[in-house]
């Protein structure tokens, strides 16, 4: 099918198209382009939903060389106010990814427009059928499993130009983007001076469990007493500690939920997790490692070892008021 490039744009009011002609766009995988439409996206079909930004380029874990900063092979990929992946069709995979949409599965809507869009069964069980959820027996298939195949990496001059694209397509303002470079050259520097931030001296990391539940308050412990869980690489078996998790050291947030397993981007692998949980507002600082940061706004890992439990709720503080 022919895609009709409309360039939607930051707070754009769209609506998911129907099932039917979702169907028309995928091929036999269930793909346009590379990128799946999961069977999670079908309960939106019909709805509509504010445009929240274009993606210009993203980061990706698990990928095995090279930059993990990407961006789709074509300019068509937005993402919808508060839509995240359940997990549902996946085996309950908790990361709570941030849904990619093509413009051909959308339809730009005037606001005076309150006419529903009729969604038939029928339809929806076709589309349904053509989805597919795994690669294999021990594998998924799913947006993150095919990041790596319907993106490419972005080269040097790439990365450090896009910028002017984020501004253009209304994702941020000029004066958010210098923010975001200062941070970005900031760290850069630091890093090649002194290594990576808040670097232990552990070969062997600590665990521990508080098994915490979803509406938990807790308070995130003091960066020195977090630096001990640490290894050279500033990990906790495995699991980064990323410097714009620092900003909440002291504070108190209230748990969003634990994670005990999650889809790998690039490979499709149910990874299992320990003593992990995300925290209400604490999403991805790309911009401490990615010039000009990303779209995707994911959640952070928070291991229970650098988090202790509060008695009491205490003021939300926005660290992205914080600019280092």
């Amino acid at each position: 099918m022919k895609q009709n490039h409309s360039k939607l744009r930051a707070g754009d009011l769209v609506e998911v198209r129907t099932p039917a002609e979702i169907l028309k766009t995928l091929d036999d995988a269930g793909t346009l382009d590379l990128l799946p439409f999961m069977p999670e996206m079908i309960e939106h079909c019909g709805h509509r939903f504010r445009v929240a930004k274009r993606v210009v380029k993203i980061c990706t874990s698990g990928t095995k060389a090279g930059s993990t900063l990407r961006g789709f092979r074509t300019d068509d990929v937005v993402l919808l106010e508060g839509l995240r992946c359940s997990g549902a069709a996946h085996d309950g995979c908790q990361k709570l990814c941030t849904i990619f949409w093509r413009e051909a599965w959308l339809r730009k809507v005037d606001a005076g427009n309150v006419l529903p869009t009729n969604v038939q069964p029928a339809e929806t069980e076709q589309l349904r059928a053509r989805l597919k959820t795994r690669n294999g027996s021990n594998l998924y298939f799913c947006q993150a499993s095919e990041l790596s195949r319907a993106t490419k990496a972005l080269s040097k001059r790439e990365r450090y130009t896009l910028w002017f694209t984020e501004i253009r397509c209304g994702n941020c303002t000029p004066l958010e983007m210098i923010r975001r470079m200062g941070i970005f050259l900031f760290w850069k520097i630091r890093r090649m001076l002194l290594g990576p931030y808040a670097r232990g001296k552990s070969k062997a990391t600590p665990a521990a469990s508080l098994n915490l539940q979803a509406g938990e308050w807790v308070q995130v412990k003091a960066m020195d007493s977090i630096a001990e869980t640490l290894d050279q690489t500033a990990s906790n078996r495995g699991l980064w500690f990323s410097p714009n998790m620092r900003l909440l050291c002291g504070q108190k947030r209230r748990v969003q939920r634990r994670i005990d397993k999650l889809i790998v981007d690039g490979t499709g692998e149910m990874r299992n997790l320990r003593n992990t949980v995300f925290l209400e507002g604490s999403h991805c600082g790309c911009a401490h490692i990615a010039f000009g940061g990303c779209s995707r706004c994911e959640f952070v890992y928070w291991r229970e070892i650098w988090l202790q439990r509060s008695c009491t709720a205490g003021p939300h503080e926005d660290p992205s008021e914080r600019t280092t």
